[in-house]
This record gives structure tokens, sequence and C-alpha cells, in this order.
């Protein structure tokens, strides 16, 4: 078996040809992949065409795979159907929200370690690619002053933040339901384990603590603008079969808009999360 390895961009991404299926369910393939992800960001397994089964059986390899509350397919309900059909997930309703920039799991003690998306469906009507941004890069070319006014800075991520985006108008009713969901106040600049820095930006980043609510979004939107900047981003083009894994610690990232009749199937785990935001 032939397998290549090719670097994306400059600062993100990796690309691996050749290995496919349950060839991915290996222990050193295992550890391959999680070095490239702390040192790119994106892992991308070309047409590897993975089932639900070998699909969580290297999720395990990788890490704790999270259960679904709701959503996960009946076979495996570590899988979840990331589609805007009804039918197919209780959940599509609420994926034009994943249009805007974001981190999984900010809105928990401790974010999501990392996302596997694999395609079960293209549709070749255009839409649907994914988007992702290094926020280890995008803190790390900050100037020292503005590193230094950003130390201390903290940020309340909320769901009704995330879907303000969408439905900037809500009913009471829906403003109400969307604040039963869990707020979390997390530091702006995320010091990890390893001593790297990112930052914590995105659509659920939705107050700065102490800060008048015009200067915090002003700020917020500045600082996520910076992190999105084409030198810090990857654009992945779906082909059938692909794998997509991301460091959901340091990467931001975003599905470009596709219909709601799109037939784009998508399925997902995701890995537990290793450390709180610090």
């Amino acid at each position: 078996m032939s397998i290549t390895v090719t670097e994306l961009t400059p600062a993100t991404g990796v690309e691996i040809s050749g290995l496919s299926g349950h060839h991915l369910v290996d222990k050193a393939v295992a550890e391959e992949c999680r070095a490239a992800l702390d040192r790119r960001g994106v892992v991308v397994y070309r047409e590897a065409h993975v089932d639900d089964a070998d699909l969580v059986a290297f999720s395990r390899l990788l890490g704790q795979v999270l259960p679904l509350p709701r959503g996960g397919i009946p076979e495996h309900p570590e899988v979840q159907a990331i589609t805007r059909d009804p039918s197919k997930s209780p959940l599509a309703a609420y994926r034009e929200a994943t249009f805007f920039w974001h981190i999984d799991g900010t809105t928990g003690e401790v974010p999501d370690r990392a996302t596997l998306l694999t395609a079960r469906r293209i549709d070749g009507g255009g839409g649907g690619d994914t988007e992702f941004a290094n926020t280890y890069a995008a803190y790390e070319a900050l100037s020292d002053g503005e590193r230094d006014e950003l130390e201390g800075v903290r940020v309340v991520h909320s769901f009704a933040a995330s879907q303000l985006h969408v439905y900037p108008n809500p009913s009471p009713k829906e403003r109400a339901a969307w604040d039963r969901n869990p707020s979390r106040e997390h530091p702006l600049v995320w010091t990890h384990q390893d001593g790297r820095k990112s930052l914590v930006v995105g659509t659920t980043a939705g107050e700065v603590v102490g800060m008048a609510a015009d200067e915090g979004k002003a700020l917020l939107e500045r600082l996520l603008a910076w992190s999105t900047q084409p030198r810090f981003t990857l654009r992945h083009e779906w082909r059938q079969g692909d794998l997509v894994i991301w460091d959901n610690t340091g990467m931001l990232h975003r599905a470009l808009p596709y219909e709601q009749a799109s037939s784009r199937l998508m399925h997902r785990t995701s890995l537990a999360g290793e450390e709180a935001i610090a």
C-alpha cells in the first residue's frame, strides 16, 4: 500500500492518501494521527471510505468517544448524522448555526478534544465545504502589546449567542428555550498544558466580562476577523469517503452554506476533552 503525506498550508493541515477502511484501525496509525493533530491541527484521510464500525473503533484509539444525548444513528449511538434533512437527524434545524465560525463544546466545562467527520454523501450542487482557522497561529502572530492586553480577559460563551447569528430577532419563547442551555465563562486566551496559547473566539462568544456590550462585541469581532484571515485558514473540498479530523482545542471551523434540500450527509464522532480552558 502506497501512502503519501502532504502538508496543505504553511500553518495548518496534513493530507494522507493510501489509507482506507479497516487499515485505519491500527494503534500506530492512531499515534501518527495524534502527533499530526498536535503539529498541524487538521488531518485529512482522502477517500478513506471508513464504515461506522471502523469510525468508532478508530475514534476509540484516538481518545474517549463522547456519548450522544440524542441524534446518534441506531446501529452506532456514538455516531451522529450531520444533515439538514429532519428525517435523518433531530438536530437538522440547528445546522445553519454551523455556517459560522465556532469551537465545539465551549459551553461545557471541558471543550471537545477533537472531531472526526466523514463524507457519506456529497451534493454535487455546491456548498458544504468545511473551513478551519488556526487559533494557535493567530495568537502567535499578535504583537506583544496585543497579547498583553488580552491576558486576564474572560468571555461568556452560550448557545444563545450562536443562535443569534442565525435568528437575530427571536421570540420571547425561543429566547427562553435558548437560555435554558448552560453558559460558560472562559479565558479569552487558552494557556494549554503544553505551554502553547490559543484564542477562544467564535459565535458562542457573546460578551466580555466587565466590558460594555458594544466594546466587548467589537473586541470579539476584531479577534475573530484576525483569526480567520487566509494565512491562518484551510478550506477542505469534500470528496466521497473523505475522513477529516481536527484539533478542536485550537481550530475554529465552519461549514460553507448548503441548501436545506441538499443531499449532503456526514457522519461524525467527537472525542472528550482532556483539559479545561485555563
